[in-house]
């Protein structure tokens, strides 16, 4: 009996004690309250809170990544899309993303939704396309100041996917292929206005060498010849046998 008596306490003692073991891991932090109090915060590794006194909650410190649902947004210019976009953000004090605020993650995606709304709101569709970087960082900086207080870090929000109507696409369509068929007509213009000036130039050289535009005539006749064509009368110019009669005599 005195054996008995002495190992209950210490089983109860024991077991008092496995109760109150607490494991965190590497990437978490725990945030603990002692009879409703918040006491602080236990980091990665065994720990121990008083059983039955104290209640540890275990917050991920780890970046998340969440989906901002599809949101109606109409530009400063009138136009009606749909936009959905991924928030970046990590816990950096749990205590704060704790007792700050009753749930941080459905918290900072709602935050996410109005301030997608009011960003997108403000600028042109032309704006929402071409400067998407210039978008990101300001909706970051605009959440992440929010956030703050909850000891949220917004480490980077992408608008990923923007979709437009149907006839905003068409009038798009449009518009890329009318820009790509005016590039095409300054290109075709430019390398005309290059080939006339060559041109020109050529022209000039055999105006003032009479020898050089007798050879580019043989050449030419040299260049009918090896085409498999039929019989063809070329005139003979009349400088080319007066020179070869000045020869002659």
């Amino acid at each position: 009996m005195p054996v008995i008596g002495i190992l209950v306490p210490i089983g109860l003692v024991a077991a008092w004690v496995l109760l109150g073991l607490r494991i965190i891991n590497e990437y978490e932090q725990g945030v603990v309250l002692r009879l409703g109090r918040f006491v602080g915060v236990k980091t990665a590794g065994l720990q121990w809170i008083i059983p039955f006194v104290d209640r540890m909650i275990v917050i991920d410190m780890r970046i998340s990544a969440e989906q901002v649902p599809p949101q109606d947004v109409i530009t400063r210019d009138n136009v009606s899309v749909k936009v959905n976009a991924v928030i970046y953000f990590r816990v950096l004090q749990a205590d704060k993303a704790f007792l700050q605020v009753t749930d941080f993650l459905f918290a900072t995606s709602q935050f996410a939704q109005t301030t997608l709304r009011s960003v997108l709101g403000q600028v042109d569709m032309d704006d929402l396309l071409s400067q998407r970087d210039k978008i990101n960082r300001q909706l970051q900086e605009i959440i992440d100041r929010h956030t703050e207080p909850w000891g949220v870090k917004v480490t980077a929000v992408e608008v990923k996917q923007v979709d437009l109507p149907e006839e905003m696409r068409r009038a798009m369509a449009k518009q890329a292929e009318a820009e790509r068929e005016r590039r095409s007509k300054i290109i075709a213009a430019e390398g005309e206005l290059q080939a006339s000036e060559k041109l020109s130039q050529a022209a000039t050289v055999l105006a003032t060498s009479p020898g050089a535009l007798q050879l580019r005539y043989m050449q030419t006749l040299v260049e009918i010849s090896t085409e498999k064509t039929s019989t063809i009368l070329f005139p003979l110019p009349i400088d080319l046998i007066t020179s070869l009669t000045r020869k002659g005599g």
